[in-house]
């Protein structure tokens, strides 16, 4: 026996690491975009006051790094560990979580192309509920400030959406100086101006009434036909993303539950 080589099942190292050096790259990430998303919520004190997480009427952007991050860094994990130690558990649940997540991808496409008007009714009254928060929280004023410069627009459709706002409405009790007025990412770009003039939208809706005369110095375009416009404009870019991300996670599904396969093999064959 002992002159005897053994010839049976093997683990293939080439699935095991790489399954192990791809998901260290997205534990590491995923522990980065939580660090931020900690560090964001430090120098606004909200670590301080934990409450204050929910007070925000609108979006907080740090959500988005927390919960990315969060999800990143437990895939990682289970797939770094359970790959590197042959942990069939880990594995299985890299597997699983990896189709929950695909699956949950797949049906968000499909309502949303069968339930296109409900999701537009959806974003609509979700920029307007941002709208109202924008200047109570510094992180989600950069992130509207952003989006209406990207794609050119005013509010969710149209400028007068900002009379949700209680800094920028027109009713005769407010006494903010932005009264009647839309923020700065809202003005058209002016080429030969260097430095942003935060005061360009003062008053604009106030000393210009109509869409046709505020379009010589603000973006009358609502975000939400906008960001119709831009995925129509950019349909190969945006389904090549979501093909490619998908063949991403099937792929990882599978060398996954490859190497679990071989991992059982050799424990059977003991």
């Amino acid at each position: 026996m002992s002159g005897n080589q053994y010839k049976g099942h093997e683990v293939s190292c080439c699935i095991k690491y790489f399954i192990f050096g791809f998901n260290i790259l997205f534990w590491l990430l995923g522990m980065a975009l939580v660090g931020i998303g900690l560090w964001a919520w430090s120098e606004k004190g909200v670590l301080s006051n934990i409450s204050s997480i929910t007070d925000l009427g609108g979006l907080d952007p740090v959500w988005l790094f927390m919960v990315v991050g969060g999800v990143m860094f437990i895939l990682g994990f289970a797939g770094c560990i359970g790959a590197l130690r042959e942990n069939t558990f880990l594995l299985k649940f890299f597997s699983v979580f990896l189709g929950i997540i695909f699956f949950l991808e797949l049906t968000t496409g499909v309502l949303a192309f069968v339930f296109k008007d409900w999701i537009k009714d959806q974003l609509n009254l979700f920029i307007n509920n941002n709208i109202r928060a924008y200047r109570d929280d510094i992180d989600l004023q950069n992130l509207i400030d952003f989006t209406q410069e990207y794609w050119e627009c005013c509010g969710a459709f149209g400028a007068d959406d900002w009379n949700l706002n209680i800094y920028f409405n027109c009713t005769d009790g407010n006494p903010s100086r932005e009264k009647c007025g839309v923020p700065f990412s809202c003005c058209t770009k002016d080429p030969a101006e260097d430095v942003i003039n935060t005061q360009c939208g003062y008053d604009i809706r106030f000393c210009v009434e109509q869409d046709s005369e505020q379009k010589d110095y603000i973006n009358v375009k609502g975000c939400v036909p906008q960001f119709e416009k831009w995925l129509q404009d950019n349909l190969t870019l945006v389904a090549g993303i979501f093909i490619g991300v998908a063949l991403l996670q099937i792929f990882g599904i599978c060398l996954a539950q490859n190497l679990v396969s071989d991992i059982e093999a050799v424990r059977a064959s003991w």
